[in-house]
This record gives structure tokens, C-alpha cells and sequence, in this order.
């Protein structure tokens, strides 16, 4: 199919491009930027006058609920709500019912999300047989079965003679590990400790549980040598850690979810268990540390950590409702709302959810990083088109993922995807 991408304002954060351009798109590549030739025959021409057209999103934390909800086509839904968020590319966590641990469980997974023709979908292997944190998985056949690296999602390891195992193995093999650094122990409060948590009589997660981990890591890092991505930092204190770490030369790179970069733990409220999130929203010199950090490249990505729960779960008391919420759909509205409240440049902007989070992927994906998270000539054709000066309301209504709750309902955002490409075919159009 040739697709012709008419009068819109072109970005690619990783070069640098950014001018008023047409892109033409054939068998899955784009073919010209610009410089259109006069014998291209289009099947289909999208104007996209008044839009931005940049490289396809990449989300590095997306749950899809498959294994384990396959009665319930949840597959199809977050797929879905994938590419109406302009979502082109998404990495999904192993801490799926059954666990991802198999190598026919993620051959299954694949198999499925590609039938759909809808986003690339790159599974994470667990890191421990079922989350468990006792022996490693078969991490050299679930890579061959597809999975890019490995991880405990949200399950902290306690064990640190197998976390350095597992580093040993990883390194050996230049396989990533991904990690949300959270001490075992001291990890198992249910909001951040603090002023708001106290009042409010809820156990706390201190700042020193993610700390302690990184430490830990980071210790195990320079001992093994293993490359390590760090999953949703949510502290100031965390953020200078791994700041120091890059500038020892460790290979680590991180991510911050689109919760702590806009929300504190005031937006608890009164129980609110919409903000009821894994890790805790912490204090507002958290989150400006957060903010900081990922304009100035410290913090590499920024991720929706898009967990669909359902209304039984949320309609809990907050301590014990299912902690998660949706946001595949928000990430490039929360992106560029944190633009609008930052001052950073659009460029910056999309690139912490386009060449950023495609770089932190960099030697998993090996000879096929090019593929994701740029826009240039003879490059896999994963485009999204979307209007900056369109608004719409978070409401439930709006959002396709089967997960409805989200701390962000009833603000109005910025942004609205008219139309993602994937491989060159129309995935969603407005």
C-alpha cells in the first residue's frame, strides 16, 4: 500500500528534523521525505494540514492482560487503545496469569498480538521461574521465543545471591534486565510515607526502599558488569543515584510512568483509588526532581505503565483496591502537557516516548533498533499524526482499553491522534 502523508509539520527528535513536509510511505518503508518523487501513485493521501507527523510512540510499560484474560479479548482492547494513543511499538511485563516464563507462552503472545496487524508488540521474559525469586528461567529460549529482556515487573527480588546470578547469566549474554527498584521489606506500604500518609492512617513505602535497591543494583552492576534498565523511578533521591551511576559508566538507563511526572500524593485525596498506584505518587519534591531529570536526559523514557484494572478491584477501600491504571492511551497528551508545564521543546518532548525509549531497547533489539522510534528515509514506515491544538476530556467513554480508571479523569488534555501507521498500513484513523 502507498500512503502519501500530506502538509504536515515533520519531527524526528533523533536528527533533529522538523520541517513543513510530505512523507511518502511503500511496501512498509518510508520513501521520501520532502522530496516526494512526481511518479508516486498513492492508494490513499491523508492530509494532515495543521498536524504534527512524527515517528510512531513506543511505550515501555504496557500490561495486555494475555496470557490469562483471553475469555475477556483484552488483547484486542489494549491493542487497540494502543494504536488510538498513537502507541506504534509497546514492551509488555511478564506478570501475566499464567507467568511469562515459557517460551511457548510468549511464542502464543506473539502470534496473537500479530494477527491483529495492529502495534509491534515485544514481550519481556520473568526473570525467575513465576515471579518467584528463587531459580532463573531459560532466559536463552525465551529470548529465541522473542523476549527483548527480563524482568521481575513488580515483584521485588529479596534473594541477593540470585539477583546476582541472574546479573552473571544476563551479562554473559548481553541481556538486559529490567527492574522497578523496590527493597523487598520495606516496599510493602500502600502509599508514599509522609505527612499525607500518616493522616490518613495508610502504610507507608519510605524513599530509602527504592534507594536501598539501587544500591544494590548498582553494586551487583559493577561487580558483573550487567546492563540494567530501570523501571519507574519515583523519587529525587533515586533520580540522583542513577545520575551519578551514568557518570560512572554503568549501563543503566530508566524510565519515569506519566503518574509521578504529573501527580503528587495529595491527589489521594480522600481515598481515591484511582491514585492507588504501584510505585506510591510521592511528595511535590519528588515529582519537580522527576520533571527535571527527564528533560535534562537523566531519566531516559517515559512510559503510561498502562494497567487496565477492572471496576470490582478499584471499588475497594484504597488499601486494599488492585493498585494500576490506565494510560496507553494519555502518554503523548501527558507528554505534552508536561511540555506546556515545563517549557521543554516538542522535540524533547517526543523524543522521552519515541528515539528515547528505542534507544533504552538499543542492543536488545539488536540489527532491528532501527526500525522503532524514528522517522527517516528507508525506515520502517510507524508514524503517528496528531493534532497539538485539538483538546479532549479524559472520561471513560473516550477511552478504549477495558481498564477505565485513571487519575486523570475529567482533565481536559492536549493533543489528539488523528491517524497511527504501523508497517505502512492505517492501524487507526480518527
Amino acid at each position: 500500500m502507498n500512503l502519501l502523508i500530506k502538509g504536515g509539520r515533520v519531527i524526528d527528535p533523533a536528527s533533529g528534523f522538523d520541517e513543513i513536509a510530505d512523507v511518502a510511505l511503500a511496501n512498509g518503508a518510508v520513501i521520501a521525505i520532502k522530496n516526494i518523487a512526481p511518479d508516486f501513485q498513492p492508494s490513499q493521501t491523508i492530509d494532515a494540514t495543521g498536524c504534527i507527523v512524527a515517528p510512531g510512540l513506543m511505550d515501555l510499560a504496557v500490561r495486555l492482560r494475555e496470557p490469562g484474560y483471553e475469555h475477556a479479548r483484552m488483547l484486542e482492547s489494549e491493542m487497540a487503545a494502543a494504536v488510538a494513543g498513537g502507541v506504534t511499538s509497546l514492551v509488555c511485563l511478564p506478570d501475566t496469569d499464567p507467568v511469562l516464563d515459557e517460551p511457548g507462552l510468549v511464542e502464543m503472545l506473539r502470534f496473537r498480538a500479530e494477527k491483529l496487524n495492529q502495534a509491534r508488540v515485544y514481550p519481556l521474559g520473568a526473570l525467575t521461574r513465576n515471579l518467584a525469586g528463587e531459580a532463573l528461567t531459560e532466559m536463552v529460549e525465551l529470548t529465541e521465543a522473542g523476549c527483548v529482556a527480563f524482568s521481575q515487573a513488580e515483584v521485588p527480588l529479596a534473594n541477593t545471591q540470585v539477583l546476582q546470578r541472574a546479573f552473571q547469566y544476563a551479562s554473559t549474554f548481553d541481556y538486559a534486565v529490567w527492574l522497578r527498584p523496590q527493597e523487598f521489606f520495606l516496599g510493602k506500604g500502600v502509599a508514599a510515607s509522609g505527612a499525607l500518609a500518616t493522616r490518613l492512617g495508610l502504610s507507608g513505602v519510605p524513599v530509602v526502599a527504592e534507594t536501598i535497591a539501587l544500591h544494590t543494583i548498582f553494586e551487583l552492576m559493577k561487580a558483573t558488569g550487567a546492563r540494567v534498565h530501570l523501571c519507574r523511578l519515583s523519587s529525587a533521591a533515586g533520580v540522583a543515584l542513577v545520575r551519578q551511576a551514568k557518570l560512572d559508566g554503568l549501563k543503566v538507563s530508566c524510565d519515569i510512568s506519566i503518574n509521578s511526572l504529573h501527580l503528587t500524593d495529595t491527589d489521594i485525596g480522600y481515598f481515591d483509588s484511582h491514585a492507588r498506584l504501584n510505585p506510591p505518587l510521592r511528595q511535590q519534591r519528588d515529582r519537580d526532581a522527576l520533571r527535571a531529570a527527564l528533560a535534562d536526559g537523566t531519566i531516559d523514557a517515559l512510559v503510561s505503565d498502562h494497567t487496565p484494572v477492572d471496576e470490582d478491584a478499584k471499588a475497594l477501600p484504597f488499601a486494599e483496591s488492585e493498585a494500576g491504571a490506565t494510560g496507553v492511551e494519555l502518554l503523548l497528551s501527558l507528554a505534552l502537557k508536561w511540555r506546556l508545564d515545563s517549557g521543554v521543546s516538542l522535540a524533547r518532548a517526543l523524543a522521552v516516548i519515541t528515539s528515547g525509549p528505542a534507544d533504552v531497547l538499543g542492543a536488545s533489539l539488536g540489527k532491528r533498533q532501527g526500525r522503532v522510534g524514528r522517522l527517516l528515509v528507508g525506515g520502517v514506515a510507524d508514524l503517528c499524526v496528531f493534532d497539538p491544538q485539538a483538546a479532549w476530556v479524559v472520561e471513560p467513554a473516550a477511552l478504549r482499553s477495558q481498564g477505565k480508571h485513571t487519575p486523570f479523569l475529567g482533565l481536559e488534555l492536549p493533543g489528539r491522534v488523528r491517524c497511527t501507521i504501523v508497517g505502512g498500513q492505517v492501524a487507526f484513523q480518527a
